[in-house]
């Protein structure tokens, strides 16, 4: 497996994931009763914003969802595909989820694999990592006057992308890239899949809170009346 180029199977997964993550956000605009041009806005922003924010803050040239026509074409691939498919029904449901958990993996994958490739140390290829996988689900979240749902309340999602980031690292310095993309996808989909289907969360407030005791309170002091004060 290693005989692969690495770069051709991070490109080929990373479209993969654009695809499914530019379905996930037109199913959005579909709830929201959106017209096309809505469809492609929120399919765009789902599945380029997280690359474009990883381009961005690596400076490594100008975003490849911008040089590579094959990304945008594919995000709006993925925006004709929702728009005249209406995914309903608990299979459909399912489907969707597996997909989004396949693409957080190899998002999170190819942003750590970047990230070390032009020297960065392990910690900031992390957050690439992270950022990659969940960054454009937060600006499509927020496009759409919503709290993004990594924030809390969701079950176990920017925590499958942190997993996967690891793996990334770990693997990609034993020299096996193509490995340590195999192992995040696949790692990342069964922990957030079981994560939904048991619903398994991150503590939240309150959760891990510690209460401090209260001070005991001090007696007033009576202040002495004076000879022209009244009873």
């Amino acid at each position: 497996m290693d005989r692969l180029d690495p770069q051709l199977v991070f490109d080929t997964v990373d479209l993969l994931g654009v695809l499914a993550n530019a379905i996930l956000g037109g199913a959005i605009a579909r709830q929201l009763k959106m017209d096309l041009i809505g469809f492609m806005f929120l399919a765009v922003m789902s599945g380029l914003g997280g690359g474009m924010l990883r381009d961005v803050l690596l400076q490594v040239g100008f975003p490849v969802a911008l040089t590579n026509p094959a990304y945008l074409g594919t995000a709006l691939v993925g925006a004709v595909v929702a728009f005249l498919l209406h995914f309903r029904g608990k299979w459909a449901l399912r489907v969707l989820v597996v997909a989004d958990s396949l693409s957080l993996g190899c998002w999170a994958a190819t942003g750590t694999a970047k990230a070390l490739s032009v020297g960065l140390s392990w910690l900031p290829a992390l957050m690439i990592g992270v950022i990659t996988a969940v960054g454009g689900g937060m600006i499509r979240d927020m496009s759409v006057g919503r709290v993004p749902q990594i924030f809390g309340g969701n079950t176990l999602y920017a925590t499958g992308a942190l997993v996967a980031s690891i793996e990334m690292v770990i693997l990609y310095r034993m020299t096996h890239p193509t490995w340590g993309m195999a192992v995040a996808i696949v790692s990342a989909a069964l922990l957030t899949v079981v994560a939904r289907r048991r619903g398994w969360r991150l503590p939240g407030v309150g959760s891990l809170e510690v209460r401090l005791p209260k001070a005991p309170a001090f007696p007033k002091s009576r202040r002495r009346k004076g000879p022209t004060e009244g009873a």
